[in-house]
């Protein structure tokens, strides 16, 4: 069975984690949104640093591609349509804007499931300035998954959550 899992969260919540635990066990694509976005923010000089004002860069530069020539979502398409000729079992991707994952939900179907990853302490830390990072939880998730512990319950956490997906 495959399965697409649309992943979010914060910065610094776990989501690649999240990733590489599900690889442990499934065969696993993992792509964002924003590679492609990043690409072109390289060729322009950003270091690869994910600071605020760098992430404020990746969310507006994806905003005016968005807009351009719908740069991100075409990827996205791309990636699913290579997931669907391969073995692998489990998609994710990561896309941040809640509209931009209610249309790629659409596009996809049934397949896609949608995922929250929630870390308390990374919450607290307060919004980072931009909008794709700061409406993260305005979007009604079919998943959420509280990152609280150690890598071990993070690891039983993402199996137990997959094992009902999968």
């Amino acid at each position: 069975m495959k399965q697409i899992v649309v992943i979010n969260g914060s910065g610094g919540s776990g989501k690649d984690t999240v990733c590489a635990l599900a690889a442990e066990r499934y065969r696993v694509r993992n792509v964002s949104s924003i590679t492609p976005i990043v690409e072109i923010a390289r060729k322009a000089g950003w270091d690869g640093v994910k600071t605020d004002k760098a992430r404020r860069l990746l969310a507006r530069l994806k905003e005016v591609f968005t807009e351009y020539n719908d740069l991100s979502f075409r990827y996205c398409m791309q990636q699913v349509d290579a997931f669907r000729q391969s073995d692998e079992q489990l998609l994710f991707v990561h896309i941040r804007e809640p509209e931009e994952i209610e249309r790629f939900r659409r596009a996809v179907g049934p397949i896609c499931k949608t995922l929250l990853v929630r870390r308390p302490s990374v919450e607290a830390r307060g919004p980072f300035g931009n909008r794709a990072d700061d409406s993260v939880q305005a979007y009604p998730y079919d998943l959420v998954l509280v990152n609280d512990g150690d890598l071990d319950q993070l690891r039983r956490k993402t199996q137990q959550m997959l094992a009902g997906l999968l």
